[in-house]
């Protein structure tokens, strides 16, 4: 049996978020996010051609998760702070080079999250082909709602997705507008990750996103999957 490990500092706070009809949380282990998984922002955003690539990824920071109902400061080193409406999965098993249907079985649950993006560093990292972490994997960037598990119900295959800012209706979409479905996501995703429960996959935002200023609020839904809503606070220091 191990002994009990002596640390130097405390360490960090296990990420969680509440699950919908449970008591017991759903710790976070990873949060991974698809790039272009709908034609309309692939669009709107002029970054790559209408096909059907294979679907790329990036990562956020556990400790960059935000509950539902918070309070974010407008971030430092951008001036051009956007949303970006998505649907979450959240994984509750282990698995490598899944197949289509072991991925659907991974999956645990669904949510509504935001990948919040200092898009003016993204273009800058984008531009010199560099990574995008720094307009995407920043503090407070992954706003999450709470996790519905799949007994629920719900249809991750079609519904509406929609943000509106102070009440305006800024993007609409319908997840059967997703170019890669979300068990082609998972196992994509398994080819090149050992997914593990808790892990936690932003899945693509559909065309509409924009800037947003200190004192806005952000309410994103999904259809079968509740809301999320997020204030923006003053500039950080």
């Amino acid at each position: 049996m191990t002994e009990p490990h002596a640390f130097v500092f405390a360490p960090p706070a296990i990420e969680s978020l509440p699950v919908v009809g449970a008591e017991a949380r759903f710790p976070v282990r990873r949060i991974y996010c698809v790039g272009r998984n709908y034609l309309a922002h692939i669009r709107e955003m002029k970054e790559a051609e209408d096909e059907r690539d294979p679907p790329f990824f990036f990562q956020k920071p556990r400790d960059s998760l935000v509950e539902d109902g918070a309070t974010v400061p407008y971030p430092a080193d951008t001036d051009d702070y956007q949303f970006e409406v998505e649907l979450m999965v959240a994984i509750g098993a282990a698995g490598r080079d899944l197949s289509v249907v072991e991925a659907e079985g991974a999956i645990f649950g669904y949510g509504v999250c935001l990948d919040m993006t200092r898009r003016d560093r993204q273009r800058e990292c984008g531009g010199k082909r560099l990574p995008w972490e720094r307009g995407k994997a920043f503090d407070q960037s992954a706003p999450c709602g709470p996790v519905f598990p799949k007994a629920l119900g719900g249809n991750p295959a079609k519904g509406a997705i929609t943000l509106t800012v102070n009440g305006e209706e800024r993007q609409r979409g319908d997840l059967a507008q997703l170019i890669w479905s979300v068990p082609e996501i998972v196992a994509n995703l398994s080819a090149s990750y050992a997914l593990a429960p808790g892990d936690i996959i932003m899945t693509g935002t559909p065309a509409g996103v924009g800037p947003v200023k200190p004192g806005d609020v952000i309410v994103g839904a999904v259809d079968g999957f509740g809301t999320l809503t997020l204030t923006i606070g003053g500039r950080e220091a």
